[in-house]
């Protein structure tokens, strides 16, 4: 267990040291609960830091299981096999995917940076990954953008899940990885829901 964002993000960072080598990384954060983590990082190395709005997009009946994820520029990952188990229909989607991606989008304009990420070796950070779908869906945004490596880095990380998501990312580095995964909470001391103006606060 971490004792909070800051203790992991430094353990992360150290666990990052063989691979950031060079000017050309970029440390794209999951908001968030991620711009803790990315923080250090970009500090430890002097990286720049962009801050990615990535909203998950709920099932029906249970909205914390995570069905897909849409940025704020409708850059969209829908785990169909899930879907599928769960017969969501094609109108519950569009309009979740209306939504949350307003959400993105509204999000994304406070924090919203110029840094550009082609060409770029980019490491996506987020504090803890559960079902791994805005991790894809930030993978899917970041290659778009041009990036040439994409490396997600996270604390903890479910067993099945990692299985499951390798495959959208260059490499996977994380601290733990666990058969039973509830809540990303479960894996900190203190874990303190993180405000639009903490995010601001980390972006100074």
């Amino acid at each position: 267990m971490f004792k909070d964002r800051q203790e992991a993000g430094e353990l992360l960072a150290q666990k990052l040291r063989k691979i950031i080598k060079g000017e050309d990384f970029v440390t794209v954060t999951l908001l968030r609960g991620g711009i803790v983590l990315g923080k250090r990082i970009s500090d430890y190395y002097g990286i720049p830091l962009l801050p990615l709005s990535v909203k998950k997009i709920g099932a029906p009946l249970n909205p914390e299981l995570a069905i897909g994820a849409v940025t704020f520029d409708k850059t969209s990952y829908f785990d169909k096999d899930l879907i599928g188990h769960l017969r969501v229909d094609e109108d519950y989607i569009e309009r979740l995917l209306e939504i949350k991606s307003k959400e993105a989008l509204m999000l994304h304009q406070q924090f919203k940076d110029k840094i550009s990420l082609k060409d770029k070796k980019v490491i996506i950070v987020d504090d803890g990954i559960a079902t791994g779908t805005t991790a894809i869906c930030a993978s899917i945004y970041t290659r778009k953008q041009g990036a040439k490596r994409i490396i997600l880095a996270t604390p903890v990380i479910g067993k099945d899940t990692f299985t499951n998501i390798k495959k959208y990312f260059d490499r996977v580095v994380f601290l733990k990885i666990v058969d039973n995964f509830m809540s990303v909470s479960q894996f900190y001391k203190n874990f303190p829901q993180i405000t639009d103006r903490d995010v601001l606060n980390f972006l100074l």
